[in-house]
């Protein structure tokens, strides 16, 4: 037995330890031990000779897509025909359709890639495939072949996107041509085989509506943060990985007025705004010599100088916070921003450890005199067991006491109203009571919030 098999058995062996025999089947050694197919040596070979009967006509830029997926599904009929092994219709359309998505999609993973229910796909390793629907991670029946199959699909996905990934820079971080967020590792980095995370896009991006029938926030809170918006307030959305901060920045987003000219900065372009006046910036990694590289940061300096009416960034995750903040204490009112954070008050602290990213010698009662001058409000956001998101917090930053910056909650979320018995949440966002001090800046820019909004609403437990 070689070493890598020796390897192979003792993780098996950890996981049946682990989980038990039973377990075990859906443990780690999924990343090791194939899924039964009868027909993988079939769909090897008929795989093999069609690649073999079309050669460089898949390669034809000549060629349409369209033309090329009537080649090809003409071609492997053909082939299948041609073989000897007995088929059922089912398995033959199944088996056709298997083949036809590894040439002109990306293999298993293709199905999901088309079902518009599945929001994100999870490949970890070539026998073990997730998929996450409506807020819940699923395992799949599906697999590559092996491991030489998921990289042959991480490459055709990333070389068609103009980037690559090898030993020499093992780690990718791309967007499909839908917006559809990629990420790829693969070994050394990928101590069990290559990993491939897709996040989808949705081609119909949420509106606020939606997020009221999803139960994310209620009508009076999406009346509120339009009023907000509206108001050239600066704020600051957090939450952890998962919990739909880029889906509530688009809906808020959606609350800036149309003749506004808007510039957005993401890592990878995914929002989706109405408004007409709308310039997108999407940094970049660096090229194939290690050059090139524009930062969040850079582009956040650069839309600076681009006469925005309001700037809104996908992400702040380090020292372009403060550029960004920089931004928001000089007249670029009406920002918007998201920051992975677990409750408000840590997403205060994540901003000013990022500004001390930036390297500059400043103290932190002046760093934390920024943070409370420039934002105006934080919408924390998360992910509850049952696979909803919801807003759970929206404070207001009040402004310093001594070294401290003070928060108030506006609104809160109800937890103590306990889970229904499919595990759903029962609770609510509720108002605390509180009015906001920001109200007179709204009211001098011909904003009324309604007093509805703010009317004291009893929390179990209380």
């Amino acid at each position: 037995m070689s070493l890598a098999d020796r390897l192979a058995q003792a993780r098996r062996d950890k996981t049946a330890e682990t989980f038990g025999d039973e377990g075990s089947a859906l443990g780690a050694g999924d990343l090791f031990t194939p899924i039964d197919d009868p027909f993988r040596e079939l769909k090897l070979s008929v795989h093999q000779s069609l690649i073999e009967s079309l050669g460089p006509k898949l390669y034809d830029s000549a060629m349409t897509q369209a033309e090329l997926e009537q080649r090809v599904r003409s071609t492997l009929q053909e082939v299948l025909s041609a073989t000897n092994t007995p088929l059922t219709v089912p398995d033959r359309a199944k088996i056709a359709q298997e083949i036809a998505d590894d040439i002109l999609g990306y293999g298993p993973i293709e199905p999901f890639l088309r079902d518009p229910d599945v929001t994100e796909i999870m490949v970890n390793g070539p026998y073990s495939i997730y998929i996450e629907r409506a807020g819940q991670l699923h395992r799949v029946d599906a697999s590559f072949n092996n491991e030489s199959h998921v990289r042959r699909t991480i490459d055709k996905i990333v070389t068609r996107l103009g980037r690559r990934v090898d030993e020499a820079s093992p780690m990718v971080d791309a967007r499909l041509p839908d917006g559809s967020r990629v990420n790829a590792v693969i070994p050394p980095l990928a101590v069990d085989g290559s990993l491939l995370t897709i996040r989808k896009f949705s081609a119909d991006p949420y509106r606020v509506n939606d997020l009221i029938d999803f139960g994310t926030l209620t009508q009076t809170v999406a009346d509120f943060l339009s009023a907000c918006v509206r108001g050239r307030l600066n704020v600051l959305i957090s939450g952890g990985t998962g919990a739909g901060k880029t889906t509530t920045l688009n809906v808020v987003s959606s609350f800036i007025p149309d003749d506004e000219r808007i510039v957005t900065i993401e890592d990878a372009a995914e929002l989706q705004l109405s408004q007409h006046h709308v310039l997108r910036l999407e940094s970049r990694p660096t090229n194939i010599e290690g050059r090139g590289e524009v930062t969040i940061r850079d582009l956040v300096r650069n839309a600076l100088r681009m006469r925005p009416d309001r700037i809104v960034v996908g992400e702040v995750r380090d020292s372009a916070a403060l550029d960004m903040l920089q931004a928001m204490n000089t007249g670029h009112d009406g920002s918007i921003c998201t920051v992975h954070a677990n409750s408000p008050r840590d997403a205060l602290a994540r901003i000013e450890t990022m500004v001390l990213m930036a390297g500059v010698d400043l103290p932190m009662r002046a760093v934390r005199e920024q943070v409370s001058s420039a934002i105006d409000l934080v919408i924390h956001q998360a992910r509850f067991r049952d696979g909803s998101r919801r807003i759970t917090h929206i404070s207001e930053v009040v402004g310093m006491e001594g070294d401290i910056i003070i928060m108030q909650e506006l609104f809160r979320f109800d937890f103590d109203l306990g889970f229904d018995d499919e595990g759903r949440s029962l609770g609510r966002l509720k108002s605390t009571g509180t009015r906001p001090h920001f109200e007179e800046k709204l009211a001098a820019g011909g904003i009324q919030l309604d007093d509805a909004a703010f009317t004291f609403e009893t929390f179990e437990g209380r």
